[in-house]
């Protein structure tokens, strides 16, 4: 079947589906050669979420990070953060997620200006933050030396399912967050000891065998 002869509707469903990153209306128009403009796009979006809805499907579409992609359903929520919590926290460690924090409430802000806020210096957190595409050079500030500035990425609004830098939580909220994340990192590494504990009784027992 060839593509023109497909629904514009199953071809924008297929494409967000398929897409490993936010799909913005540019890119649907390029792929679908249709010249649709915002407001089209979103009826089909509002479209696809409504038979979603209908049929009890447990994910929608949302916009982040200027694009659109396949979320969950909020009510999913609780659930899914069993299955994903490893990963983010493989994916970001509490002083990156400090430093990046900082950067997103304070950009364009500069690496003295993180360690005024921080008290220690930011020069890891930069370096990973930068290599995972999460922030970017904004320019240089207008101080003597000329420091570079930092900013925030599309990727850091894809991140943390944001349409707009609006959408940032209350700085209070963050604090939250990088509690809890304290809070999981202690429980595993108690249940870790718990686990080597245990795995050192069965091996003496084996001995004693």
């Amino acid at each position: 079947m060839q593509q023109q002869e497909l629904p514009l509707q199953q071809q924008i469903e297929a494409l967000i589906f398929a897409s490993e990153e936010p799909l913005a209306l540019q890119a649907i128009r390029q792929l679908t050669a249709v010249n649709l403009n915002l407001d089209e796009l979103q009826a089909i979006v509002e479209r696809l979420n409504r038979e979603y809805e209908e049929s009890g499907r447990s994910f929608q579409i949302e916009p982040v990070a200027g694009g659109y992609r396949f979320f969950a359903r909020p009510e999913f929520g609780d659930i899914l953060k069993k299955l994903l919590a490893p990963k983010i926290r493989k994916r970001l460690s509490n002083s990156l997620l400090e430093v990046l924090a900082v950067i997103a409430y304070n950009q364009p802000v500069t690496r003295g200006e993180i360690q005024q806020i921080r008290g220690v210096s930011p020069d890891y957190a930069l370096d990973r933050l930068l290599l995972r595409a999460l922030i970017e050079v904004r320019g240089r500030a207008d101080a003597p030396g000329k420091p570079l500035q930092y900013g925030t990425t599309t990727e850091f609004l894809d991140l943390f399912n944001l349409p707009t830098l609006k959408e940032l939580p209350e700085l209070r909220e963050i604090k939250e967050i990088l509690q809890e994340h304290e809070e999981q990192q202690s429980l595993i590494r108690v249940h870790g000891d718990e686990n080597a504990a245990s795995g050192n009784e069965q091996a003496g027992n084996d001995t004693e065998l």
